[in-house]
């Protein structure tokens, strides 16, 4: 089975690899603002779908030789409390996010859309994340030296911070990374 991934992120391209999964990449920039009645695990369903819908126009106009394969979309969203933490905005961003989950448990919760020209398959998986407390200096040194900007809650899991800083991780370490493959294997096996 080949799919289509609307993602450019590189760990998701990773974790498919991983999986022996054949994909290819087509992207299509998509708003990720969302509807403030939604519940907090709806949201990155919503722009994952967003995702989807985009690339199956885009693809339906510009590429019909990938008419009929299954398009997958994901977004991950990191939750403290009932606020979601996106990508940070900058330097001083990223290390008050830090600061804020340190010694603390968040939620990572990654929506995923499969979508075919018959049938869409939504679901998001939640994984939760307990930091040990992280000193300012091992804040600074993890931003400046990985920039983080394009992650959301200002760090990935499988880097130094997530190497020395978290204390527990409950549920799917992949849906952390961005994306809860072996469900998603799952969900593909089915169509």
């Amino acid at each position: 089975m080949s799919i289509i991934l609307a993602s450019q992120s590189p760990r998701r391209k990773q974790l498919l690899e991983w999986a022996e999964i054949s994909f290819d990449v087509i992207v299509k920039s998509t708003d990720e603002s969302y509807p403030s009645i939604l519940a907090i695990e709806e949201v990155p369903v919503h722009i994952a779908r967003e995702k989807a819908v985009g690339v199956s126009k885009f693809i339906t106009n510009n590429h019909p030789e990938h008419i009929g394969k299954t398009i997958l979309a994901a977004d991950t969203v990191v939750v403290l409390g009932n606020k979601i933490i996106g990508k940070p905005t900058d330097r001083n961003d990223a290390i008050n996010i830090l600061k804020s989950l340190s010694g603390q448990r968040h939620a990572v919760i990654t929506g995923v859309v499969l979508l075919t020209k018959e049938k869409e398959i939504a679901f998001a998986d939640t994984t939760y994340v307990t930091f040990h407390p992280i000193t300012d200096e091992q804040i600074v040194f993890y931003i400046d030296k990985y920039k983080p900007y394009d992650k959301a809650g200002a760090y990935a899991i499988q880097e130094w911070i997530g190497v020395v800083g978290i204390k527990s991780v409950e549920g799917d370490f992949y849906n952390v990374m961005g994306l809860p493959v072996s469900r998603v294997v799952q969900e593909l096996n089915q169509l």
